[in-house]
């Protein structure tokens, strides 16, 4: 997955506020008496920003918009979240960005996201449960459905108390590394 250029990210944004621009005319013109929204048909869009703290890279993209999943926001979003052992990508369950997103929008922390993990390869986890018992064998990580994280400046612990309060997924609390575990499994925590 190639990093896009910045041109055409300004491209692909001036594009969408001119969709934006037009829906809120033919609003306007189809029904006398409603102000037209500056907000986007189909809601708000959805961002994230990371912080790879294996890799040093950083990115902050729009993953959802106008009532709908953005590939290219995805896309980008799984290539820094990508396994940097193997230096392979997989895609990343939609859901889970979402439930980043919660997250962040809960604790009203509207900083990075530094992550630890995000996909793993299924060699790369191997090798991870020989050397760790805290790995599980059958890991969300290699399905895209988990990724480990903490955020600066926010305590942790208090974090891992807010992704419970969500029942998005599982949840797990990793204080002597100071991150969170958060998956779109089934509920449970520990």
């Amino acid at each position: 997955m190639p990093n896009k250029p910045e041109q055409n990210k300004n491209i692909e944004l001036s594009r969408r506020g001119f969709l934006a621009s037009i829906t809120g005319v033919a609003i306007t013109l189809t029904a006398p008496g409603v102000i037209a929204s500056t907000t986007p048909v189909g809601g708000d869009d959805r961002e994230l920003s990371f912080y790879n703290t294996h890799t040093g890279e950083k990115l902050s993209a729009t993953f959802w918009s106008d009532g709908k999943y953005l590939d290219d926001g995805v896309e980008e979003i799984s290539w820094l979240l990508r396994d940097h052992r193997a230096g392979v990508a997989s895609p990343m369950d939609p859901k889970l960005l979402d439930l980043l997103h919660q997250l962040q929008t809960k604790v009203e922390h509207q900083g990075e996201f530094h992550v630890i993990s995000g996909y793993r390869s299924p060699a790369t986890n191997e090798m991870l449960t020989r050397s760790s018992s805290g790995v599980a064998k059958r890991s969300y990580h290699m399905l895209g459905k988990a990724i480990d994280v903490r955020m600066p400046g926010f305590d942790s612990s208090q974090l891992q108390k807010a992704a419970i309060s969500l029942k998005g997924g599982g949840v797990g609390y990793y204080a002597r590394s100071n991150f969170i575990h958060l998956d779109v499994g089934r509920v449970r925590h520990w």
